[in-house]
């Protein structure tokens, strides 16, 4: 399911702040890599209250879900914009040789968690007396990190089928999580509030909801890159401090089983961790992302056996369309 730019900025209040520019809109489509949420708010916001529209772009958000693949259909033309997940799958296109390179990172901090019981474990390391339940990705990548960062064992960990019931039932189990979605369940479902644990805060240091775009869009469309990421950096500034509710509108359009309370749970879990504004962010301008934090972290994965050390990360991202500040002084 998508939405059109041009469907919501409607209100002669809207038009007046917003004035269309005179040449026609340039079209693009942007892919998300789940079902609409809060976590993508800052772009809905933007194409809610026309931003994108300020700067000459008409943008077509493409929703992601668990049978959809968006970063194909840029690979195939289609679409001109992803949203990544973390650095790890920028470093895999750059390994591949395929020309996939990261514009921004909305997100400062990863969002993955370990849920755990209040009763049984209080810190990071109390993790370690606990079995955790990992998916299958999670063991290729975070978790590998965690055996070799923190000493946790294979042993200890058992897959995680996305079923939170075996997590419920068993106070000396652990399990993973998205910061704004299994701990809600838990709440939901197990009537208490899980501690949660950012592997972020323990140094898992990716970025993450990342901005793609492909190589040949930035050489002969710079422009529009420009446009398309300052555009998002300012959705999210207006997302988080300012009247988001005509993002959270379509949100809901585009994900009818999106409920006001999980929206309103997860902003307040974004800000209250610092996902999108925190470290880099609060002097650079969200969206920031630095050689060092970059490279910090793909020494953590070739240590952790996740990536081979050959990889020329430079391939990956571009500094070119962040860093400037851009939208700081929307923050309320």
């Amino acid at each position: 399911m998508s939405i059109r730019a041009n469907i919501v900025a409607s209100s002669a209040a809207i038009g007046a702040v917003f004035a269309t520019p005179a040449a026609a809109m340039e079209k693009v489509a942007f892919g998300t890599n789940w079902l609409a949420q809060a976590e993508h708010g800052g772009f809905y916001q933007s194409v809610a209250d026309g931003t994108y529209e300020a700067c000459g772009l008409e943008v077509e958000i493409v929703t992601g879900g668990p049978q959809v693949n968006n970063r194909a259909l840029m690979l195939a033309g289609k679409l001109q914009f992803h949203m990544g997940g973390d650095m790890l799958q920028a470093f895999n296109a750059a390994e591949q040789g395929i020309p996939v390179v990261v514009v921004g990172a909305t997100f400062q901090k990863h969002p993955q968690v370990i849920v755990a019981h209040p009763e049984t474990a209080t810190s990071w390391d109390d993790l370690k007396d606990l079995t955790l339940l990992i998916g299958d990705n999670g063991f290729q990548s975070y978790y590998q990190w965690m055996i070799k960062e923190y000493g946790f064992t294979e042993e200890q960990r058992e897959p995680y089928t996305f079923n939170p019931a075996p997590f419920l039932a068993d106070k000396n189990k652990g399990m993973q999580g998205y910061l704004s979605s299994e701990p809600y369940v838990v709440e939901k479902e197990g009537g208490f509030t899980p501690n949660i644990f950012l592997i972020a805060d323990a140094g898992y240091s990716s970025y993450a909801t990342t901005i793609e775009t492909m190589a040949e869009t930035i050489e002969n469309k710079p422009e529009v890159v420009k446009c398309f990421v300052e555009g998002s950096i300012k959705g999210w500034y207006n997302y988080l401090y300012g009247d988001n509710a005509a993002a959270n509108m379509l949100i809901k359009e585009d994900n009818p089983e999106m409920s006001d309370d999980k929206i309103a749970f997860a902003i307040e879990k974004m800000k209250q961790n610092g996902i999108v504004d925190s470290g880099d962010a609060e002097s650079l301008g969200i969206g920031a992302m630095t050689d060092e934090k970059i490279t910090d972290f793909f020494d953590k994965m070739v240590a952790a056996g996740v990536v081979s050390g050959d990889i020329d990360i430079k391939k990956a991202y571009t500094l070119e369309f962040v860093n400037a500040g851009i939208g700081m002084d929307l923050k309320k």
